[in-house]
């Protein structure tokens, strides 16, 4: 691979991209969520304020520690991080000099001490993932001393290479655990390969092609299962391979696979990120014309040869592995019968394999990379000042590269039991002290499979008589109307309605924020209404709230299907009681609400200027629909970045 000065750049820019939609999605619902009148109020989740370093970094290390000393409420406050994390991302996306390493400390620092009183509403995957990355970039960006200085070229440094690697590692354990789980998880639709034939109907929040994806026939969304397999367990290991055009074939292979992710489920800033990743496997000559880069070398024809013959014998070896171990067979009509050939203890004893072997290969391929960036400093820096300063650095980030290679061993090595009981305690005991800052953590999507039997779903009704009148509340993403189109949101999250997902995967005892939802409608609380498309009972709360679970599939395109229709998306059926009828004169929910502090006894407002100010903004922006606000400050971002690169 050539140099990675620009590379890192545009990783740096699509970072900037991907904490500008987070922040972005999140300012907008901070009030329905978290304001003092919210569903779970940060008030509760965070009570200590800090008085020194120590306290500040112990337990839930946040910002939000400090915020008391600016006489800010918690809602004020978490506004307040959100905008400065708006402001920041949106300043490092338009400007090359403010991608440096204290613009996205800063970000990660915000990210994380939202994080830290999010509660379940944050408590994502996406949401980790974003702070590990997060770190790693602290890692990788530069050191802007004069951030005055107007340049287009991108800084380099030699131990560049030692931090990228780290990015190019927690994709492959990323894409690696999500591949192995869906086995270990012993999901029947995932050992049958049936999974894709419920997920596309099944999952959070379908896009429109979600649903004429569902209509392929079994034995190709039985294919599309067999080729995940592919792409999230062997290919990942040509993330490490030195030949580069395997590399440049992992990258487009791991992009079509998220790309086809965003167009037929709303996942948020999620699959960006993971293409975010999927940039460390990429070089300068990626991004520039092969004249450009082109180099005449003594064995460039041998070079020339093997970047032919070695992608060929490699992905040739890797589909036989999956004509074997699928079974796969071509019928006379030309559709493909495929089943899985291995059994449950031969894969683990594959696991039990292969797991040590990755190890090896982080150990092999991150010692090679710091042993070269070492080499280069020694032969490509001039003077003997700057090459020892080039050696030391690359001493330096080589050493917390090993380091945070040995933690990420312990949520590597959850998938196998045998090598998980294998770290060393000393490792545990380091990843044990810094879990709280979240910089490596375990992945696993779509582990299992849900909604085989039908997509559970929680409608909520409304009414003023218990026995007549109950009208539906209508969110603004998830499914309610069998009549209602589906959304495209992302990068936009809106949490509630994922939230209210989960919910029907169990039942309100196990989502007591279900309850929060249930007071606060029954006292048309604004902030929380903000978050829901129609309110039914606009002028006067209603007396009595229920919650009924629905199970809802796709329509049929097929006339002949008792499920054909012209113009419902949607068929539900009526299966249980969900929440019993509840009235907010109840006494059991008026012990809850007491309990559980959502009612404040004294309202304080902000005393400061600053959270004047911050309210002040709030008032005018509101709670506004989260994909058209997200959108909007991308685009702008988007029109100055055009604007820099013509004009300027």
């Amino acid at each position: 691979m050539s140099n990675i000065k620009y590379t890192k750049d545009f990783f740096l820019w699509c970072m900037s991209v991907i904490y500008l939609f987070a922040f972005s999605s999140l300012y907008v619902q901070i009030p329905g969520l978290y304001g003092d009148n919210g569903l779970l109020p940060a008030r509760n989740a965070l009570k200590m304020e800090a008085n020194s370093w120590q306290e500040l970094l112990e337990g839930q290390p946040s910002l939000l520690k400090l915020t008391p000393k600016l006489g800010l409420d918690m809602q004020t406050a978490m506004d307040l991080l959100c905008l400065g994390g708006i402001l920041i991302s949106f300043f490092c996306m338009v400007s090359q000099r403010a991608r440096d390493v204290v613009s996205f400390t800063l970000l990660w620092m915000l990210y994380l001490s939202l994080y830290q009183v999010g509660q379940t509403f944050l408590w994502f995957q996406w949401d980790i993932l974003l702070l590990e990355v997060g770190f790693l970039t602290l890692l990788i960006a530069p050191f802007n001393f004069n951030l005055l200085q107007r340049t287009r070229v991108p800084t380099h440094h030699q131990h560049d290479t030692i931090n990228m690697w780290l990015v190019k590692w927690l994709l492959f354990r990323l894409m690696f655990a999500s591949g192995v789980v869906k086995l270990t998880s012993r999901c029947p639709t995932w050992w049958g390969l049936t999974a894709l034939t419920h997920h596309f109907e099944s999952q959070c929040i379908p896009t429109p092609l979600a649903w004429y994806w569902h209509q392929f026939p079994t034995w190709f969304l039985k294919m599309s299962c067999v080729l995940t397999y592919v792409l999230e367990i062997p290919i990942p290991f040509l993330f490490f391979i030195p030949i580069r055009s395997l590399k440049i074939f992992a990258f487009y292979s791991q992009v079509v696979l998220q790309v086809l992710i965003i167009l037929t489920g709303n996942y948020n800033f999620f699959n960006l990120l993971t293409i975010v990743l999927c940039v460390s496997l990429l070089d300068d000559g990626f991004f520039k014309s092969k004249s450009a880069t082109k180099k005449s070398l003594p064995w460039s024809g041998v070079k020339t040869v093997a970047e032919i013959i070695t992608p060929l014998v490699v992905l040739g070896y890797i589909g036989y592995q999956t004509v074997k171990y699928f079974n796969l067979q071509l019928n006379p009509d030309f559709s493909i019968k495929s089943s899985i050939a291995f059994t449950e203890p031969e894969f683990t004893k594959f696991l039990q394999f292969v797991l040590p072997i990755t190890i090896l290969m982080g150990i092999a391929t991150l010692g090679y990379e710091i042993v070269i960036a070492i080499i280069r400093s020694c032969m490509e820096e001039e003077g003997v000042l700057r090459k020892s300063v080039s050696v030391i650095q690359c001493l330096i980030f080589g050493s917390l590269a090993v380091s945070m290679f040995a933690i990420s061993l312990v949520p590597h090595t959850m998938v196998e039991m045998n090598a998980h009981r294998a770290v060393w305690p000393s490792v545990r005991s380091w990843h044990d002290k810094l879990e709280p800052f979240q910089i490596t953590n375990s992945y696993g999507l779509f582990r299992s499979m849900t909604g085989i039997g039908g997509r559970p779903e929680v409608v909520i009704e409304g009414s003023n008589h218990k026995d007549a009148g109950w009208k539906e509340y209508e969110f603004l993403y998830k499914p309610g109307s069998v009549k209602r189109k589906l959304p495209v949101l992302a990068p936009h999250q809106p949490r509630l309605d994922w939230q209210m997902w989960f919910a029907a995967l169990g039942n309100y005892q196990n989502n007591p924020w279900f309850l929060n939802l249930v007071y606060r409608l029954l006292n048309n609380e604004k902030d929380v209404l903000d978050l829901i498309e129609r309110n039914p009972f606009p002028d006067k709360p209603p007396k009595f709230i229920r919650a009924i679970l629905y199970h809802y599939h796709f329509t049929s395109s097929d006339p002949k299907s008792n499920r054909y229709s012209t113009t419902n998306w949607w068929i539900r059926k009526k299966k249980a009681e969900y929440l019993p009828i509840l009235s907010k004169d109840e006494e059991t929910l008026k012990q809850y609400v007491q309990q559980s502090n959502l009612v404040m006894k004294s309202k304080k407002m902000p005393s400061s200027m600053l959270g004047s100010a911050i309210q002040w903004l709030r008032h005018q922006i509101g709670q506004p629909e989260g994909f058209k606000f997200v959108m909007s400050v991308f685009a702008s971002g988007m029109a100055v970045n055009m604007l820099n690169h013509y004009l300027f």
